[in-house]
Protein backbone atom coordinates (compact mmCIF):
# COMPACT_ATOMS: atom_id res chain seq x y z
CA UNK A 1 0.00 0.00 0.00
CA UNK A 2 1.53 3.41 -0.88
CA UNK A 3 0.77 6.36 1.23
CA UNK A 4 1.12 10.07 -0.15
CA UNK A 5 1.65 12.91 2.07
CA UNK A 6 0.95 16.39 1.12
CA UNK A 7 3.37 18.71 1.72
CA UNK A 8 2.43 22.11 2.81
CA UNK A 9 3.30 25.15 0.14
CA UNK A 10 2.84 29.17 -0.02
CA UNK A 11 2.80 30.91 -3.07
CA UNK A 12 6.43 31.93 -2.14
CA UNK A 13 8.03 28.47 -2.12
CA UNK A 14 7.06 28.38 -5.51
CA UNK A 15 8.15 32.03 -6.16
CA UNK A 16 11.68 30.24 -4.65
CA UNK A 17 11.34 27.02 -6.47
CA UNK A 18 10.82 28.77 -10.07
CA UNK A 19 13.43 31.15 -9.45
CA UNK A 20 15.85 28.58 -8.37
CA UNK A 21 15.00 26.67 -11.83
CA UNK A 22 15.72 30.18 -13.99
CA UNK A 23 18.89 30.79 -11.69
CA UNK A 24 19.90 26.83 -12.35
CA UNK A 25 19.53 27.53 -16.25
CA UNK A 26 21.23 30.37 -16.82
CA UNK A 27 24.13 29.05 -14.57
CA UNK A 28 24.06 26.08 -17.09
CA UNK A 29 24.17 28.30 -19.80
CA UNK A 30 26.78 30.33 -18.89
CA UNK A 31 28.79 27.05 -17.74
CA UNK A 32 28.71 26.40 -22.04
CA UNK A 33 30.34 29.76 -22.66
CA UNK A 34 33.51 30.02 -24.17
CA UNK A 35 35.86 31.83 -21.08
CA UNK A 36 39.27 33.81 -21.33
CA UNK A 37 40.43 32.28 -17.56
CA UNK A 38 38.90 29.00 -16.44
CA UNK A 39 36.29 29.69 -14.19
CA UNK A 40 35.35 33.77 -15.81
CA UNK A 41 32.05 33.70 -16.32
CA UNK A 42 29.18 36.59 -16.58
CA UNK A 43 27.73 35.65 -13.33
CA UNK A 44 23.80 36.62 -14.75
CA UNK A 45 22.45 33.90 -12.26
CA UNK A 46 23.36 36.49 -9.51
CA UNK A 47 20.53 38.29 -11.42
CA UNK A 48 17.97 36.08 -9.85
CA UNK A 49 19.75 36.19 -6.31
CA UNK A 50 19.89 40.13 -6.18
CA UNK A 51 16.44 40.22 -7.09
CA UNK A 52 15.49 38.00 -4.92
CA UNK A 53 17.07 39.06 -2.29
CA UNK A 54 15.77 42.60 -2.75
CA UNK A 55 12.14 41.08 -3.50
CA UNK A 56 11.81 38.51 -0.67
CA UNK A 57 14.44 38.96 1.74
CA UNK A 58 17.58 36.87 2.35
CA UNK A 59 16.59 33.64 3.08
CA UNK A 60 15.01 33.13 -0.31
CA UNK A 61 17.76 34.65 -1.78
CA UNK A 62 19.81 32.18 0.08
CA UNK A 63 17.66 29.17 -0.82
CA UNK A 64 18.08 30.17 -4.82
CA UNK A 65 21.87 30.32 -4.84
CA UNK A 66 22.44 26.88 -2.73
CA UNK A 67 20.17 25.30 -5.27
CA UNK A 68 21.50 26.90 -7.89
CA UNK A 69 25.54 25.61 -6.96
CA UNK A 70 24.12 22.36 -5.85
CA UNK A 71 21.88 21.42 -8.70
CA UNK A 72 23.57 23.14 -11.10
CA UNK A 73 26.65 21.52 -10.42
CA UNK A 74 24.80 17.80 -10.58
CA UNK A 75 23.62 18.91 -13.80
CA UNK A 76 26.85 19.62 -15.46
CA UNK A 77 28.85 17.21 -13.49
CA UNK A 78 30.77 19.28 -11.61
CA UNK A 79 29.48 18.36 -8.09
CA UNK A 80 32.61 18.39 -5.31
CA UNK A 81 35.49 18.96 -8.25
CA UNK A 82 37.36 22.11 -7.88
CA UNK A 83 34.97 24.02 -10.11
CA UNK A 84 31.84 23.43 -7.26
CA UNK A 85 33.99 24.45 -4.44
CA UNK A 86 34.90 27.53 -5.83
CA UNK A 87 31.39 28.34 -7.50
CA UNK A 88 30.07 27.39 -3.14
CA UNK A 89 32.54 29.29 -1.65
CA UNK A 90 31.90 32.39 -3.90
CA UNK A 91 28.06 32.23 -3.68
CA UNK A 92 28.70 32.02 0.28
CA UNK A 93 30.64 35.30 0.27
CA UNK A 94 28.37 37.02 -2.14
CA UNK A 95 25.19 36.00 -0.29
CA UNK A 96 26.95 37.26 3.25
CA UNK A 97 27.47 40.27 1.42
CA UNK A 98 24.17 41.29 0.57
CA UNK A 99 23.15 39.86 4.21
CA UNK A 100 25.91 42.96 5.27
CA UNK A 101 24.80 44.84 2.82
CA UNK A 102 20.95 44.61 3.90
CA UNK A 103 21.76 44.85 7.55
CA UNK A 104 23.22 48.31 6.88
CA UNK A 105 19.85 49.66 4.75
CA UNK A 106 21.11 52.99 3.20
CA UNK A 107 19.07 54.64 0.72
CA UNK A 108 22.80 55.00 -0.94
CA UNK A 109 22.36 51.22 -1.85
CA UNK A 110 20.65 49.84 -4.85
CA UNK A 111 20.73 47.07 -7.02
CA UNK A 112 23.82 48.10 -8.90
CA UNK A 113 25.63 48.74 -5.23
CA UNK A 114 24.24 45.35 -4.38
CA UNK A 115 25.61 43.52 -7.75
CA UNK A 116 28.89 44.90 -7.80
CA UNK A 117 29.73 44.45 -3.87
CA UNK A 118 28.08 40.32 -4.67
CA UNK A 119 30.41 40.42 -7.76
CA UNK A 120 33.61 41.61 -6.26
CA UNK A 121 33.02 39.11 -2.97
CA UNK A 122 32.54 36.48 -5.51
CA UNK A 123 35.56 36.84 -7.68
CA UNK A 124 38.03 37.66 -4.04
CA UNK A 125 36.83 34.84 -2.02
CA UNK A 126 37.41 32.32 -5.65
CA UNK A 127 40.56 33.65 -5.72
CA UNK A 128 41.72 33.18 -2.16
CA UNK A 129 39.85 29.88 -2.59
CA UNK A 130 42.25 28.57 -5.40
CA UNK A 131 45.33 29.85 -4.18
CA UNK A 132 44.87 28.05 -0.90
CA UNK A 133 43.68 24.84 -2.39
CA UNK A 134 44.67 24.36 -5.68
CA UNK A 135 47.25 26.95 -7.34
CA UNK A 136 49.33 27.91 -4.07
CA UNK A 137 51.85 30.54 -6.41
CA UNK A 138 51.97 34.33 -6.20
CA UNK A 139 51.66 34.71 -9.78
CA UNK A 140 48.10 33.52 -9.42
CA UNK A 141 47.45 37.48 -7.38
CA UNK A 142 48.70 38.89 -10.58
CA UNK A 143 45.67 38.02 -11.96
CA UNK A 144 43.73 39.45 -9.25
CA UNK A 145 43.42 43.15 -11.56
CA UNK A 146 42.05 41.62 -14.34
CA UNK A 147 39.53 39.28 -12.55
CA UNK A 148 38.46 42.00 -10.52
CA UNK A 149 37.87 44.54 -13.37
CA UNK A 150 35.48 41.94 -14.83
CA UNK A 151 33.62 41.31 -11.54
CA UNK A 152 32.95 44.62 -11.62
CA UNK A 153 31.93 45.29 -15.24
CA UNK A 154 29.36 42.39 -14.81
CA UNK A 155 28.34 43.55 -11.34
CA UNK A 156 27.37 46.73 -12.95
CA UNK A 157 25.37 45.30 -16.25
CA UNK A 158 24.12 42.48 -13.35
CA UNK A 159 22.99 45.34 -11.38
CA UNK A 160 21.37 47.83 -14.11
CA UNK A 161 19.25 44.22 -15.43
CA UNK A 162 17.86 43.90 -11.84
CA UNK A 163 17.15 47.39 -11.62
CA UNK A 164 14.90 46.81 -15.30
CA UNK A 165 13.50 43.71 -13.59
CA UNK A 166 12.47 45.35 -10.33
CA UNK A 167 10.91 48.33 -12.30
CA UNK A 168 8.83 46.09 -14.71
CA UNK A 169 7.63 43.69 -11.93
CA UNK A 170 6.53 47.09 -10.16
CA UNK A 171 4.77 48.21 -12.81
CA UNK A 172 3.22 44.76 -13.11
CA UNK A 173 2.13 44.94 -9.80
CA UNK A 174 0.61 48.03 -10.09
CA UNK A 175 -1.71 46.66 -12.95
CA UNK A 176 -2.81 44.24 -11.43
CA UNK A 177 -4.03 46.61 -8.02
Amino acid sequence: MTTTQKLNTCKEDHIVAWLAALAISIHILESALPSPLPGVKPGFANIITVTAFLLYGWRSAAWISGLRVLIGSLLIGSFLSPTFLLSLSGAVASMAMLILLGTINSPLFGPVSYCVTAALAHMATQIGIAYLFFIPHPGLFQLMPFLMTIALITGIVSGYIVNSCLKTITREHQHEQ
